[in-house]
């Protein structure tokens, strides 16, 4: 069995960590500098850093508060959040990002994945997946935090997204986003029955058995938030909990 990561995600607002369901109502969960060392000191695998606003502003994420996290953080970082070309890119990741993750722009324009994963490498390349349900069994694609529809289905965009060079898939159900309901399982085995790069399920976890669950619908990774935020998990309790419905975690 592969060792299944533990990534806790901070969604960063005007400098601050805030949390919400299905990206609104947003409340204030700490400095994301210091919310991310204390992740890595409890044994997180990874963290992820999503300015959820940059895009609606139109803007990319600030490459200061990049800089910020990692200073005191010893594990990778993917940032992601209006990254619209290379340059914005390259310069995340020299602020300290070791991937940047593309949502609204690759939707766009698909050919800037390529172009990313020429320039960088495709394990600098996470493809994010924000979907929702349709009511007939399948998942669209949304975007700008949740406020558009666009005319894709998600495990067809997701098997579109690895051709085109993404090296990860962060698949996130909008529909259980901040719900504490656990991960769209079924939208899990869609995207792993035609991908064949790591899966990072998000949108929903909020116990061991949820994640234990993601891991056996198909996912290499499992991203939560608010339970790190509000202290009912920490990483090393979590991954202790994990270990014993038999996942493979790191120690």
């Amino acid at each position: 069995m592969a060792t299944v990561r533990i990534v806790p995600c901070l969604d960063v607002k005007d400098g601050r960590v805030v949390k919400g369901i299905r990206f609104q109502g947003l409340r204030d969960a700490g400095d994301p500098a210091a919310q991310a060392a204390a992740y890595a000191a409890q044994g997180a695998d990874e963290v992820v850093m999503l300015d959820v606003t940059a895009t609606l502003e139109a803007r990319g994420a600030r490459e200061r508060a990049v800089a910020d996290v990692r200073r005191g953080l010893d594990v990778p970082l993917t940032v992601g959040g209006g990254i619209g070309d290379l340059d914005q890119a390259r310069r995340l990741l020299g602020a300290g990002a070791d991937k940047v993750s593309i949502n609204s722009a690759a939707v766009r324009r698909p050919d800037l994945l390529s172009e990313l994963a020429a320039e960088f490498g495709r394990q600098c390349v996470v493809l994010a997946v924000d979907a929702q349900a349709d009511g007939r069994g399948g998942w669209t694609v949304t975007t700008r935090s949740g406020r558009q529809r666009e005319p894709l289905q998600a495990a067809a965009w997701a098997r579109a997204g690895e051709r085109l060079g993404a090296g990860e898939i962060l698949l996130t159900s909008w529909d259980r986003d901040g719900t504490g309901a656990g991960y769209d399982l079924d939208l899990i085995a869609a995207v792993r029955a035609v991908v064949g790069v790591p899966i990072v399920a998000s949108g929903g976890g909020a116990t061991p058995a949820h994640m234990a669950a993601a891991v056996d619908a198909g996912a290499d990774a499992v991203l939560a938030a608010g339970i790190f935020h509000d202290g009912v998990w920490t990483v090393g309790d979590l991954k202790r909990e994990l270990a014993a419905r038999g996942v493979e975690v790191r120690p």
